[in-house]
């Protein structure tokens, strides 16, 4: 997808260490994520430049769906410099997506 990054646990933490970084926590088979996805593609494609927005399959990357408490999908974490600073967990409106984009400071 042109403007989302796919992440693994090769690239996930360069990845979120620079600027604000939006990232979701997917899978193919869920009916919600799919949902979210279009959101989530609109949003990147609107914020280019202002935030950078990855994607982490949750059943190909366990470990940083467990790393980051990810319980329930689609989970969008928001980081800053690498640290994780705010959560939505399930499909939100894109203006709602934008706001907590633009809270990152």
């Amino acid at each position: 997808m042109e403007g989302i990054k796919d992440l693994g646990k090769d690239n996930f933490k360069k990845f979120v260490s620079r600027g604000k970084c939006v990232v979701d926590f997917w899978a193919e088979w869920c009916g919600p994520c799919r949902i979210m996805g279009p959101i989530f593609k609109e949003t990147a494609s609107e914020l280019k430049g202002k935030a950078h927005f990855g994607k982490v399959n949750v059943d190909e990357n366990h470990e940083l769906a467990q790393e980051f408490g990810v319980m329930s999908i689609p989970t969008t974490i928001f980081f800053k410099d690498g640290e994780p600073v705010d959560r939505i967990t399930g499909v939100i409106e894109k203006e709602e997506l934008v706001e907590k984009i633009r809270e990152i400071e």
